[in-house]
């Protein structure tokens, strides 16, 4: 297929799913001029997939849950597609077909149902790998949830008049085995975005398991290999709000602002610390290639948003936001013979990579290597385990809070920020900066978490 110059492809996150009449007007139909040559990749309605998997926060576990632990998951299914229901009513006002809507996702939750009972039957076996079938279960639950999203969207704006495509790379009842990058060449093969509005699955199925490494993170993964297989002009992430200078809610809408410009670096640097604009895995391919990713509010279609290009610095040097998590472990490694000695801190590391811990940041002295680690990966084994090898191990509970912009190169901002932490009587445990300057981390107490954001935001970003 050739594909015309100017594509883009579009994530819509499921929030903003919900809100589908305002996701209409304010991004598929905003410019009423330029509405094909568009491919959006949508996530399930919110709620929905915490329901099929467990709480993304909470952990709260749901279907997937019950079919592990061999509970009655037939009961959840029907409430979930009572739930689907109730969500397909609310859409009929915007043009949703209900009957069509109905029929389709009831075929699909009892075609899961059926799968999933013979996969039950086939684990109480015992002749099978337990964690793949499960792996298999999982991916399967999670596909529903995307695929009545995409089929209601291409549903509405084809009873509004215009031609729609559901792009469905969930692989139902397809058991040819196609990679996920095979898949989605093979589904697109056949359509001309410029000709049709498509809407497609977040979720796509393939033989190596899109959930094995990104999890959650899946309809990132699609909108990545969708925009690189499909040589998009631009890559377009639309979200509830900015990405701002500040976390709103921390430091006060009234006094963050949106960031125009930055480069994946910058994006890097934030998704380190849980501030994700996209997943670092899923924008690497965008960046290889050049694809420019674009951070939209999808409910303020006349500002610009964000774009994050491969080169773009700023001119002024500047810090440009402040971010931050307070659900970090500080693990410190404190050994006598550590000094001068060659390579001893990959004995650290090894251990990190026995556990599958990936650091934050590392702070080291003569003596002394601290790492900074998500506090879900500081399990009691790793503790123990680094405490046999090495003779003093601590750790406590932290933050980190961070300052962040594309050139942050001038002399006197470490001194403004640091002060500014001072003056709010904030103790620095630790502090990290490479040369590359575009990162200060300031190591704090949690209780200081929300102070020292607003306080590092007031002098180097307002």
């Amino acid at each position: 297929m050739a594909v015309k110059k100017g594509l883009r492809v579009e994530k819509i996150g499921g929030t903003s799913m919900t809100r589908f009449p305002e996701i209409i007007k304010n991004i598929i139909l905003y410019d009423r001029d330029d509405i094909y040559n568009r491919v959006y990749i949508v996530s399930a309605y919110d709620g929905i997939t915490n329901m099929l998997l467990e709480h993304k926060k909470t952990r709260v576990p749901g279907i997937y849950k019950k079919f592990k632990d061999r509970e009655d998951y037939s009961s959840s299914l029907t409430e979930l597609k009572n739930h689907l229901f109730s969500i397909n009513e609310g859409f009929v006002n915007a043009g949703l077909n209900l009957d069509k809507a109905n029929r389709f996702i009831a075929e699909r939750i009892d075609g899961a149902f059926s799968v999933l009972k013979s996969m039950d039957t086939v684990l109480a076996s015992g002749y099978v790998n337990r964690n793949e079938v499960l792996l298999a279960a999982r991916e399967l639950l999670a596909s529903l949830g995307e695929m009545h999203s995409a089929f209601n969207s291409a549903n509405i704006l084809n009873s509004l008049g215009y031609n729609t495509t559901f792009v469905d790379l969930s692989g139902w009842q397809d058991d040819r085995e196609l990679s996920i990058d095979g898949r989605i060449k093979d589904v697109f093969s056949t359509l001309d975005p410029a000709k049709s509005i498509c809407f497609a699955t977040g979720y796509t199925k393939g033989v190596e398991g899109i959930m094995r490494e990104f999890d959650r993170g899946y309809s990132e993964v699609t909108f990545s290999k969708v925009a690189v297989q499909l040589k998009a002009e631009e890559a377009i992430i639309h979200k509830e709000y900015h990405l701002s200078s500040g976390d709103p809610k921390i430091i006060g809408e009234n006094l963050i602002h949106p960031v125009c410009n930055t480069n994946f670096d910058v994006a890097d640097q934030l998704a380190d610390v849980g501030m994700e604009a996209i997943h670092p895995k899923a924008s690497k391919p965008l960046e290889l290639i050049r694809i420019p990713i674009r951070i939209k509010n999808a409910f303020e279609p006349a500002h610009d948003g964000t774009l994050i290009t491969n080169d773009y610095k700023s001119v002024e040097s500047r810090i440009e936001i402040i971010a931050g998590s307070d659900r970090v472990v500080s693990l410190e490694v404190y050994e006598p013979q550590m000094v001068g000695e060659v390579g001893f801190d990959l004995k650290i590391m090894e251990v990190l990579r026995a556990h599958n811990v990936s650091y934050i940041t590392k702070m080291t002295n003569a003596n002394t290597i601290e790492v900074i680690i998500d506090e879900e990966d500081c399990s009691e084994s790793l503790v123990k385990e680094l405490e046999k090898r090495f003779q003093s191990v601590t750790y406590s509970n932290a933050a980190i809070v961070c300052a962040i912009g594309t050139n942050i190169a001038k002399p006197g901002i470490l001194a403004a920020a640091t002060k500014s932490l001072a003056d709010e009587k904030i103790n620095v445990m630790a502090i990290s900066q490479t040369s590359r300057q575009n990162n200060m981390q300031f190591i704090l107490e949690r209780a200081d978490f929300k102070k020292a954001q607003q306080a590092l935001h007031r002098a180097v970003c307002e």
